[in-house]
């Protein structure tokens, strides 16, 4: 990257480098060295470092790492041997064999049928009619379905108050003045009103029945996505994308709330409706049926003609408004980068193209309804047409005149009732999708169990931290090739092994098998006689601790967190400093730090660093892994780091090429042979390291001076162990002075980083 990139294809560019990596500053025009958000030097390479102060300190560190190597390559090879680490007799070079003839006989096919695997899939949709099942699944998902049936008897006895009181008002109302009425007018009324009563009360059940049912419904299908979506397996994430997810927890999720049940009873109180109607028609002119029925079978015909293109269209719609959603989430997120390279029309056309995608089906839904709510209405005025027609033309006194005007009432409501009803059927279908998709969520192969009751570890385990690893076989995707093809070696208990390798062999992806974040497809890892896939996550997981390449603060203060000497020190609040979400008005570095904390409290006996530094500076580093070093000492450290410096110390060292093992031993051994990948590699870093940076005597000489006095280190990481106590429960508050100081000193300076009347420090744990 920068031979070839920043000193090669960008040399006629301005380029601003942000780095940790001093070695590579010699090449640069102009250097800003910054310390809390201030530039407190400029300059050359040379005119800075001859200055001393911060920058002098950077590059001392990064000499100071830098004899570890040289430490390790002068040293005397130690007798341990792969052999005796691993308890049986096969060799790394026999191991090696056997995992060349395995991608020697199926590496090929591996490659073949995964070369055009992607994560990322397009999104799924089912095709053709909804099924049964999930219209079942949705009305029996509330109380078991036990109130579907309670609604339809009471939509049922509403239906027939309604025509009970309209043919009670047709039967006992006089014709005329001169005809006798069949009843009094006050037991008109009475009748009439108590039947009003009646249907008043069974629009308030049905309307609490249906909300009751509605909500219970829709929270029930939310909780359960939900669920299945914090239960999913990383491999979903890995290949979803977050808009897909939104778009059903938002937009489906709303229909779901407020729409589909409705929908639902808005259907079956129009066929209840249209029941009555023919069953009171029936009475007076049973005659329309010989036109009513072909008119209802031709509104079958179209709607089973509208409705394939309709559904198809509504999921179109479901399919189409996630990318807005992405696209949208993205554009938020990376404002600040879009306004900096003036890419704003860029997006706005983007988002522009994307919305017309989703609009597009929307429209045409809409047409497609506008099409069938024409034609229905055609048929419905048909049907009426002829009844009226039929009614006129029947001689007088055939037919009740009040129970005539009855029939032509009902008759009128006929044309739209049929239209209704087959609207209604229509945009139920085109609803329940949303619920199609919600389902299709709450069927996500999840996760392995938390916890399996029947197989539980000890409390003390792990208790050695010995690792290892028999014939592991990983892949993200069923249909993706292998990452890992067939790594087989044993991580010591109780020492330091460095996995290396370049970007894309594998490193990542041993360490999120290690913790089951992406489980094997073949083989095991075994940790002190246990195999990690017959336990819970949960007891696997909590015994273990890692500091992740980009590590995550969850919202509070830094108390809540963790509690950082100088960084808790400069921040205002102190210990109560707050922390945003994700920690984002922490750096990178203290975020890190942050997690380094954490570790040190829950002292595991397995520690994995992925990256753990790649934020921090040389000096930082150097006092990280020195805080390894001492708290550590006891624990199966895993190290992952592009970074030469960060391993060089380590026990052993795991070279990874390709998904597996090249190399695998101690690094005085892999450097000895010069030949080996890991020598080459360090070769490359101090190749690199010779031609930038070029420290003189007078540096060492004042670098070394500087580090003989007794100060305090202006760094970020906190170590040693002093307590306070804060509402009767234990915060640690850590730091690292010179054994030179006093213990008053010290005592002094830990009072002064506590917030009054918050803390109050105990000085016999000082002592």
């Amino acid at each position: 990257m920068n031979q070839e990139c920043l000193l090669g294809l960008l040399s006629s560019k301005t380029v601003i480098y942000v780095t940790h990596q001093v070695e590579f500053l010699p090449t640069a025009d102009l250097i800003l060295v910054m310390k809390d958000g201030r530039i407190t030097q400029a300059g050359k390479y040379n005119e800075i470092l001859n200055s001393g102060t911060d920058f002098m300190e950077l590059v001392g560190a990064h000499k100071e790492a830098l004899s570890t190597l040289n430490y390790v390559e002068s040293g005397s090879i130690e007798k341990t041997s792969i052999d005796e680490m691993d308890g049986n007799s096969a060799s790394i070079s026999e191991v090696m064999k056997i995992e060349e003839n395995r991608v020697g006989q199926d590496g090929k096919t591996e490659d073949a049928a995964g070369s055009k695997g992607q994560l990322v899939q397009e999104e799924e949709r089912e095709k053709g009619k909804v099924g049964f099942w999930v219209y079942w699944k949705y009305i029996t998902t509330a109380y078991g379905g036990a109130l579907v049936p309670l609604i339809i008897l009471v939509q049922i006895l509403f239906q027939l108050l309604q025509i009970g009181s309209n043919y009670w008002m047709a039967w006992a109302s006089p014709v005329s003045e001169d005809d006798e009425a069949a009843v009094g007018g006050t037991t008109l009324i009475l009748v009439y009103v108590a039947l009003a009563i009646g249907s008043s009360f069974c629009v308030l059940a049905i309307d609490t029945l249906v909300v009751t049912a509605s909500y219970k419904t829709a929270t029930l299908l939310f909780t359960r996505m939900h669920q299945c979506i914090f239960r999913a397996p990383m491999s979903f994430f890995d290949s979803t994308l977050t808009g897909r997810i939104l778009n059903r927890a938002s937009t489906d999720q709303s229909a779901v709330d407020m729409t589909i049940f409705f929908q639902v009873e808005s259907f079956a109180f129009s066929m209840i409706q249209l029941f009555g109607i023919i069953a009171v028609m029936s009475q007076v002119v049973w005659q329309v049926f010989i036109v009513f029925i072909p008119v209802i079978a031709t509104c079958i015909w179209f709607q089973q003609y509208y409705i394939p293109s309709a559904r198809e269209l509504s999921r179109l719609v479901g399919v189409c408004k996630a990318p807005v959603i992405q696209h949208f989430s993205e554009t938020i997120s990376g404002a600040t980068t879009i306004r900096s390279f003036d890419e704003e029309l860029r997006f706005r056309e983007t988002n522009m193209k994307l919305a017309d995608e989703y609009s597009r089906p929307k429209f045409h839904i809409a047409a497609a309804m506008e099409w069938l709510c024409f034609r229905l209405d055609m048929l419905s005025a048909i049907t009426f047409v002829f009844s009226l027609v039929f009614l006129i033309s029947v001689l007088e006194g055939v037919i009740n005149p009040g129970i005539a005007g009855l029939a032509v009432t009902y008759g009128l409501n006929l044309n739209m009732l049929q239209a209704w009803v087959i609207w209604n059927l229509c945009n139920m279908e085109n609803k329940i999708i949303s619920v199609e998709r919600i389902l299709q969520y709450t069927n996500i192969p999840s996760e392995p169990p938390l916890v399996i009751e029947s197989n539980r570890p000890d409390s003390s385990w792990p208790s050695r931290g010995e690792i290892k690893i028999r014939d592991l076989q990983v892949r993200y995707a069923p249909h993706m090739p292998l990452v890992l093809r067939g790594l087989t070696c044993t991580f010591p208990g109780v020492m330091k092994t460095g996995i290396v390798g370049r970007t894309g062999s594998g490193k990542s992806t041993l360490i999120q098998t290690l913790f089951r974040i992406v489980d094997p497809a073949a083989g095991q890892i075994v940790i002190d006689g246990i195999d990690i896939l017959s336990i819970g996550l949960h007891d696997l997981r909590s015994r273990l601790s890692i500091i992740p390449q980009d590590p995550t603060m969850f919202e509070g203060t830094a108390l809540d967190k963790c509690q950082l000497g100088d960084e808790v020190r400069k921040k205002e609040g102190k210990l109560d400093s707050a922390v945003a979400e994700n920690g984002e008005n922490w750096s990178m570095g203290q975020r890190q730090l942050v997690c380094l904390g954490r570790v040190l409290l829950k002292k595991s006996k397995v520690l994995v660093l992925d990256e753990a530094t790649a934020s921090v500076d040389t000096a930082t580093d150097n006092l990280i892994q020195q805080t390894l070093r001492q708290h550590f000492s006891d624990c199966t450290v895993i190290t992952i780091a592009h970074c030469i410096t960060s391993v060089l110390d380590s026990d052993m060292i795991v070279f990874l090429s390709h998904g597996l093992i090249e190399e695998y031993d101690s690094p005085a051994r892999l450097l000895e042979n010069k030949s080996s990948s890991f020598a080459q590699l360090v070769a490359e870093y101090t190749s690199e390291e010779a031609r930038g940076l070029s420290m003189n005597s007078h540096l060492t000489a004042k670098y070394s001076v500087a580090h003989s006095a007794p100060f305090v280190r202006s760094s970020s990481l906190i170590m040693g162990s002093a307590w306070f106590q804060r509402n009767g429960v234990g915060v640690g508050v850590w730091r690292e002075f010179s054994h030179n100081l006093s213990k008053n000193l010290i005592f002094q300076m830990f009072k002064s980083m506590l917030v009054p009347g918050k803390m109050q420090p105990f000085q016999h744990h000082l002592q």
